[in-house]
C-alpha cells in the first residue's frame, strides 16, 4: 500500500506542550497523517483530556522541560516504549510580558531556560538517537517576535530569536546525516486567551488585521498543517528554514 508524500504513517512524534493550543493542533494533524504521537505537559488532567479527544494514537507523559533529569527520562521512556523517535516538536514555552526595565534577570533567565536551553537539550538527546538511524525531523516553534520588534517581550523575543540561530546551526551541522531541523514562526493564532484579549482591545485587533494581508487570525490547525508538511517526506529537501505561518503578517505594511 502506498502513502502520499505528506503521510506520517508509522512515524513516532514527540510534541512538548501538546495538550492545548498550537501543540494540540499539531498533534491532531500528525495523527490524521498516520503518526503515533506523545504529548507532554505539566498537568496530567489536561494531558488525559487531550488524549481522549485525540484518540488511541495519542499518548502522554507528564514532564517539565525545565528539568534536565526529566528531559533525559522523557526521551528514554519514549524510546523504550515505542522503539524509536522520528519527529520532535519543541513547542512548550514560557512567556513574560513586561517592559524591559521592569523585567528582572531571574524572569529573563527563566524564559531563556524553557524556550532555548530546554530546546537545545531535548534536541541533543533526540539527535543522539536520530543521527545513527540516518533519519529524523526536529521542528522548533518560534514566533513573530523573532522576525520583528514587539514591545514588552524582551525575554520572549530573545529566546525565540535565539531559537532561529539554534535551528540554523543544528541544520548546518547535522543535516548531512539525514536529520532535518526547521522552525515555524506562528502569526496571531486564535485561542480562548487571545480572543479574550482581542475582545477587550478592539483597536489592537484592527491594527493586527490591517497589517495581515489575509485579514484573519490563524488557527492551531494552520500550524498543524505546516508542521505535518515539514515533518513529512514532502519536505525531504528542506532544512534550516523558518516558515512564517501568519497570513502574511510578517510582510504586511
Amino acid at each position: 500500500m502506498s502513502y502520499p508524500a505528506q503521510s506520517l504513517q508509522s512515524k513516532v512524534a514527540l510534541i512538548t506542550g501538546g495538550s492545548r493550543g498550537i501543540g494540540y493542533g499539531i498533534a491532531e494533524q500528525f495523527i490524521r497523517a498516520g503518526a503515533t504521537v506523545v504529548i507532554t505537559g505539566r498537568e496530567q488532567s489536561s494531558l488525559q483530556m487531550a488524549c481522549q479527544q485525540l484518540g488511541e494514537d495519542a499518548h502522554y507523559r507528564v514532564n517539565d522541560v525545565d528539568d534536565p533529569v526529566q528531559r533525559e527520562q522523557l526521551i528514554s521512556e519514549v524510546l523504550a516504549t515505542f522503539g524509536k523517535l522520528d519527529i520532535l516538536v519543541n513547542n512548550a514555552g514560557k512567556h513574560c510580558k513586561k517592559p524591559a526595565l521592569d523585567t528582572s534577570e531571574q524572569e529573563f533567565s527563566a524564559v531563556i531556560e524553557t524556550n532555548l536551553v530546554g530546546v537545545f537539550s531535548l534536541s541533543k538527546l533526540c539527535l543522539q538517537h536520530m543521527i545513527p538511524r540516518g533519519t529524523g525531523s526536529i521542528i522548533n516553534i518560534s514566533s513573530m517576535s523573532a522576525l520583528f520588534g514587539l514591545p514588552e517581550v524582551s525575554a520572549y523575543s530573545s529566546s525565540k530569536s535565539g531559537l532561529l540561530g539554534l535551528t540554523r546551526t543544528l541544520a548546518s551541522e547535522y543535516s548531512s546525516s539525514g536529520v532535518r531541523i526547521n522552525a515555524i514562526a506562528p502569526g496571531f493564532i486564535e485561542s480562548k486567551m487571545f480572543l479574550d484579549i482581542m475582545a477587550k482591545d478592539p483597536e489592537r485587533e484592527q491594527r493586527i488585521l490591517q497589517r495581515t494581508p489575509m485579514q484573519r487570525f490563524g488557527s492551531p490547525t494552520d500550524i498543524g498543517h505546516a508542521a505535518t508538511f515539514l515533518a513529512s517526506d514532502a519536505a525531504a529537501f528542506i532544512t534550516g528554514i523558518c516558515l512564517p505561518v501568519d497570513g502574511g503578517n510578517s510582510i504586511g505594511f
